[in-house]
Protein backbone atom coordinates (compact mmCIF):
# COMPACT_ATOMS: atom_id res chain seq x y z
CA UNK A 1 0.00 0.00 0.00
CA UNK A 2 1.71 3.42 -0.92
CA UNK A 3 2.53 5.51 1.59
CA UNK A 4 0.12 9.01 2.25
CA UNK A 5 2.29 12.49 2.83
CA UNK A 6 1.47 12.40 6.39
CA UNK A 7 3.08 9.03 6.92
CA UNK A 8 6.30 10.28 4.63
CA UNK A 9 6.41 13.16 7.49
CA UNK A 10 5.68 11.42 9.96
CA UNK A 11 8.50 8.44 9.31
CA UNK A 12 10.99 11.17 8.37
CA UNK A 13 9.88 13.10 11.70
CA UNK A 14 10.74 10.04 13.91
CA UNK A 15 13.51 9.22 12.17
CA UNK A 16 15.27 12.92 12.61
CA UNK A 17 13.64 12.28 16.64
CA UNK A 18 15.63 9.42 17.17
CA UNK A 19 18.91 10.44 15.41
CA UNK A 20 18.85 13.97 17.70
CA UNK A 21 18.39 11.62 21.03
CA UNK A 22 21.19 9.13 19.99
CA UNK A 23 23.30 12.39 19.13
CA UNK A 24 22.44 13.74 22.50
CA UNK A 25 23.62 10.61 24.59
CA UNK A 26 26.36 9.94 22.63
CA UNK A 27 28.08 13.85 22.95
CA UNK A 28 29.18 13.67 26.36
CA UNK A 29 31.03 10.11 24.91
CA UNK A 30 32.80 12.17 21.63
CA UNK A 31 33.34 15.06 23.70
CA UNK A 32 35.42 12.85 26.09
CA UNK A 33 37.15 11.33 23.49
CA UNK A 34 38.46 13.97 21.67
CA UNK A 35 39.25 15.58 24.70
CA UNK A 36 41.58 12.11 25.58
CA UNK A 37 43.11 13.42 22.28
CA UNK A 38 44.70 16.24 23.48
CA UNK A 39 48.46 16.76 23.75
CA UNK A 40 48.26 19.15 26.65
CA UNK A 41 48.72 17.98 30.15
CA UNK A 42 45.48 19.91 31.09
CA UNK A 43 42.44 17.97 30.35
CA UNK A 44 40.46 20.89 27.74
CA UNK A 45 38.31 20.66 24.82
CA UNK A 46 38.75 21.15 22.38
CA UNK A 47 42.39 20.26 21.80
CA UNK A 48 45.19 22.71 20.49
CA UNK A 49 47.35 19.31 19.30
CA UNK A 50 46.61 15.39 19.07
CA UNK A 51 48.19 13.09 21.07
CA UNK A 52 47.87 9.57 22.27
CA UNK A 53 50.52 10.18 25.14
CA UNK A 54 47.83 9.57 27.19
CA UNK A 55 46.18 6.61 25.80
CA UNK A 56 50.18 4.94 26.95
CA UNK A 57 49.93 6.52 30.41
CA UNK A 58 46.32 4.98 30.73
CA UNK A 59 48.09 1.26 29.79
CA UNK A 60 51.00 1.94 31.73
CA UNK A 61 49.62 3.44 35.14
CA UNK A 62 49.64 0.31 37.58
CA UNK A 63 46.81 0.84 39.81
CA UNK A 64 44.22 1.12 36.50
CA UNK A 65 46.00 -1.88 35.99
CA UNK A 66 45.45 -3.50 39.21
CA UNK A 67 41.99 -2.22 39.32
CA UNK A 68 41.05 -3.87 36.06
CA UNK A 69 41.98 -7.24 36.79
CA UNK A 70 40.12 -6.76 40.28
CA UNK A 71 37.30 -5.52 38.64
CA UNK A 72 37.18 -8.08 36.16
CA UNK A 73 37.59 -10.86 39.64
CA UNK A 74 34.87 -8.84 41.42
CA UNK A 75 32.14 -9.12 38.63
CA UNK A 76 32.84 -12.67 37.78
CA UNK A 77 32.21 -13.98 41.58
CA UNK A 78 29.69 -11.92 42.19
CA UNK A 79 27.54 -12.45 39.19
CA UNK A 80 28.02 -16.14 39.73
CA UNK A 81 27.29 -15.95 43.56
CA UNK A 82 24.22 -13.27 42.98
CA UNK A 83 22.95 -15.73 40.09
CA UNK A 84 22.80 -19.11 41.54
CA UNK A 85 21.76 -17.60 45.00
CA UNK A 86 18.98 -14.96 43.21
CA UNK A 87 18.07 -18.26 41.18
CA UNK A 88 17.18 -20.01 44.44
CA UNK A 89 15.60 -17.86 45.88
CA UNK A 90 13.32 -16.75 42.32
CA UNK A 91 12.51 -20.54 42.53
CA UNK A 92 11.24 -20.57 46.31
CA UNK A 93 9.21 -17.24 45.78
CA UNK A 94 7.63 -18.71 42.72
CA UNK A 95 6.85 -21.84 43.72
CA UNK A 96 6.31 -21.87 47.41
CA UNK A 97 3.92 -20.67 49.67
CA UNK A 98 5.14 -20.02 52.98
CA UNK A 99 4.61 -17.47 56.05
CA UNK A 100 6.75 -14.09 55.55
CA UNK A 101 7.36 -14.95 51.80
CA UNK A 102 6.19 -11.27 51.37
CA UNK A 103 8.93 -10.33 53.91
CA UNK A 104 11.52 -12.00 52.33
CA UNK A 105 10.97 -10.72 48.77
CA UNK A 106 10.68 -7.06 50.28
CA UNK A 107 14.28 -7.88 51.90
CA UNK A 108 15.52 -9.30 48.65
CA UNK A 109 14.23 -6.13 46.57
CA UNK A 110 15.23 -3.33 49.37
CA UNK A 111 18.35 -2.65 47.74
CA UNK A 112 17.03 -1.09 45.02
CA UNK A 113 15.55 1.54 47.74
CA UNK A 114 18.77 1.49 49.48
CA UNK A 115 21.56 3.92 48.89
CA UNK A 116 24.44 2.36 48.03
CA UNK A 117 26.60 4.10 50.04
CA UNK A 118 24.51 3.30 53.14
CA UNK A 119 25.13 -0.61 52.04
CA UNK A 120 28.63 0.03 51.88
CA UNK A 121 29.12 2.00 55.06
CA UNK A 122 27.22 -0.77 56.75
CA UNK A 123 28.98 -3.59 55.58
CA UNK A 124 32.06 -1.69 56.83
CA UNK A 125 31.02 -0.82 60.47
CA UNK A 126 29.62 -4.46 60.16
CA UNK A 127 32.91 -5.98 59.47
CA UNK A 128 34.93 -3.81 61.57
CA UNK A 129 33.20 -4.82 64.56
CA UNK A 130 33.11 -8.29 63.67
CA UNK A 131 37.07 -8.16 63.21
CA UNK A 132 36.88 -9.06 59.70
CA UNK A 133 39.62 -8.01 57.33
CA UNK A 134 38.71 -5.58 54.04
CA UNK A 135 39.91 -8.44 51.80
CA UNK A 136 38.24 -9.26 48.44
CA UNK A 137 35.48 -11.30 49.87
CA UNK A 138 34.06 -8.04 51.83
CA UNK A 139 33.79 -6.32 48.40
CA UNK A 140 31.96 -9.58 46.41
CA UNK A 141 29.82 -9.62 49.56
CA UNK A 142 28.91 -5.88 48.64
CA UNK A 143 28.54 -6.40 44.88
CA UNK A 144 26.08 -9.79 45.84
CA UNK A 145 23.79 -7.46 48.21
CA UNK A 146 23.52 -4.90 45.40
CA UNK A 147 23.16 -7.03 42.57
CA UNK A 148 20.93 -9.87 43.90
CA UNK A 149 17.34 -7.87 42.83
CA UNK A 150 17.96 -7.86 39.21
CA UNK A 151 18.73 -11.73 39.56
CA UNK A 152 16.01 -12.26 41.21
CA UNK A 153 13.34 -10.52 38.87
CA UNK A 154 15.07 -11.86 35.87
CA UNK A 155 14.36 -14.93 37.03
CA UNK A 156 11.32 -14.73 38.55
CA UNK A 157 9.55 -13.22 35.38
CA UNK A 158 11.22 -15.84 33.60
CA UNK A 159 9.62 -18.37 36.23
CA UNK A 160 6.06 -16.79 35.44
CA UNK A 161 5.97 -16.77 31.71
CA UNK A 162 7.47 -20.48 32.56
CA UNK A 163 5.00 -23.39 30.72
CA UNK A 164 4.87 -26.11 33.91
CA UNK A 165 3.58 -28.68 31.55
CA UNK A 166 6.72 -29.89 30.12
CA UNK A 167 7.80 -30.71 33.71
CA UNK A 168 4.43 -32.59 34.27
CA UNK A 169 5.14 -34.51 30.85
CA UNK A 170 9.01 -35.35 31.81
CA UNK A 171 7.69 -36.26 35.73
CA UNK A 172 4.91 -38.57 33.97
CA UNK A 173 6.99 -40.03 32.28
CA UNK A 174 9.32 -41.04 35.38
CA UNK A 175 12.00 -37.93 35.59
CA UNK A 176 13.18 -37.88 39.06
CA UNK A 177 12.83 -33.83 40.54
CA UNK A 178 16.66 -34.01 39.86
CA UNK A 179 16.52 -34.78 35.87
CA UNK A 180 13.40 -32.76 35.25
CA UNK A 181 15.37 -29.59 36.82
CA UNK A 182 18.64 -30.15 34.61
CA UNK A 183 16.94 -31.36 31.66
CA UNK A 184 14.06 -29.23 31.47
CA UNK A 185 13.38 -26.31 34.25
CA UNK A 186 16.87 -24.63 33.59
CA UNK A 187 17.09 -24.96 29.84
CA UNK A 188 14.05 -22.94 29.94
CA UNK A 189 14.84 -20.80 32.30
CA UNK A 190 18.00 -20.20 30.52
CA UNK A 191 17.22 -16.52 28.79
CA UNK A 192 16.61 -15.28 32.60
CA UNK A 193 19.55 -16.64 33.87
CA UNK A 194 21.92 -15.30 30.89
CA UNK A 195 19.79 -11.48 31.42
CA UNK A 196 20.43 -12.10 35.36
CA UNK A 197 24.05 -12.75 34.84
CA UNK A 198 24.33 -10.05 32.64
CA UNK A 199 23.29 -7.56 34.41
CA UNK A 200 24.90 -8.44 37.79
CA UNK A 201 28.25 -8.96 36.00
CA UNK A 202 27.21 -5.37 34.54
CA UNK A 203 26.60 -3.39 37.14
CA UNK A 204 29.19 -5.29 39.47
CA UNK A 205 31.55 -3.97 37.39
CA UNK A 206 30.88 -0.43 37.09
CA UNK A 207 30.24 -0.21 41.27
CA UNK A 208 31.97 2.56 42.61
CA UNK A 209 29.82 4.08 45.47
CA UNK A 210 29.66 1.15 47.95
CA UNK A 211 33.13 -0.10 46.73
CA UNK A 212 34.79 3.05 48.38
CA UNK A 213 34.00 2.04 51.47
CA UNK A 214 35.13 -1.53 51.37
CA UNK A 215 37.95 -1.56 49.28
CA UNK A 216 41.49 -0.93 50.40
CA UNK A 217 45.13 -0.46 48.25
CA UNK A 218 45.50 -3.68 47.24
CA UNK A 219 41.52 -4.58 46.51
CA UNK A 220 40.23 -1.31 45.07
CA UNK A 221 38.59 -1.89 41.63
CA UNK A 222 38.84 -0.04 38.95
CA UNK A 223 36.11 2.81 39.26
CA UNK A 224 38.05 3.51 42.66
CA UNK A 225 41.44 3.74 40.91
CA UNK A 226 39.88 6.11 38.58
CA UNK A 227 38.22 8.09 41.22
CA UNK A 228 41.95 8.26 43.31
CA UNK A 229 43.60 9.62 39.88
CA UNK A 230 41.40 12.30 39.44
CA UNK A 231 41.57 13.60 42.57
CA UNK A 232 45.40 14.00 42.41
CA UNK A 233 46.12 14.76 38.68
CA UNK A 234 44.10 16.59 36.18
CA UNK A 235 45.07 15.63 32.61
CA UNK A 236 43.45 13.73 29.99
CA UNK A 237 44.74 10.15 31.06
CA UNK A 238 40.92 9.76 32.64
CA UNK A 239 39.57 10.70 29.57
CA UNK A 240 41.71 7.81 27.76
CA UNK A 241 40.78 5.17 30.26
CA UNK A 242 36.37 6.76 29.83
CA UNK A 243 37.24 5.76 26.11
CA UNK A 244 38.76 2.40 26.76
CA UNK A 245 35.99 1.43 29.11
CA UNK A 246 33.21 2.67 27.28
CA UNK A 247 34.74 0.33 23.80
CA UNK A 248 35.84 -2.47 25.63
CA UNK A 249 31.78 -2.85 27.19
CA UNK A 250 30.43 -1.85 24.01
CA UNK A 251 32.52 -4.68 22.16
CA UNK A 252 31.75 -7.25 25.46
CA UNK A 253 27.70 -6.58 24.98
CA UNK A 254 28.13 -6.84 20.87
CA UNK A 255 29.46 -10.27 21.38
CA UNK A 256 27.51 -11.15 23.92
CA UNK A 257 24.73 -10.22 21.45
CA UNK A 258 26.07 -12.54 18.78
CA UNK A 259 26.61 -15.17 20.89
CA UNK A 260 22.88 -15.60 22.69
CA UNK A 261 21.01 -12.90 20.70
CA UNK A 262 19.95 -10.06 23.48
CA UNK A 263 16.51 -9.80 22.35
CA UNK A 264 15.99 -13.34 22.93
CA UNK A 265 17.87 -13.40 26.43
CA UNK A 266 15.68 -10.11 27.17
CA UNK A 267 12.44 -11.07 25.57
CA UNK A 268 12.22 -7.90 23.48
CA UNK A 269 11.53 -9.48 20.22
Amino acid sequence: MKKSLLDHVLDWTGRIVLTAIVGFVLLPFVVVAIASLNESAILSFPPDSLSLRWYANAFEYRDFAEGLVNSLKIAAVGALVALIAGAGFAYVLDRYDFALKGLLNGVLMSPLIIPNFTIGLGLLILSAAAALPRTMWLVVAVHVIIVLPFVVRSVYVSLKNFERGFENAAESLGATPGRVLLTITLPLLMPGLISGGLFAAILSFNEFTASLFVVNQRTQTLPVAMYNYVREYADPTLAAVSVIYVVVVAVTLFAVHKIFRLEKVLNVE
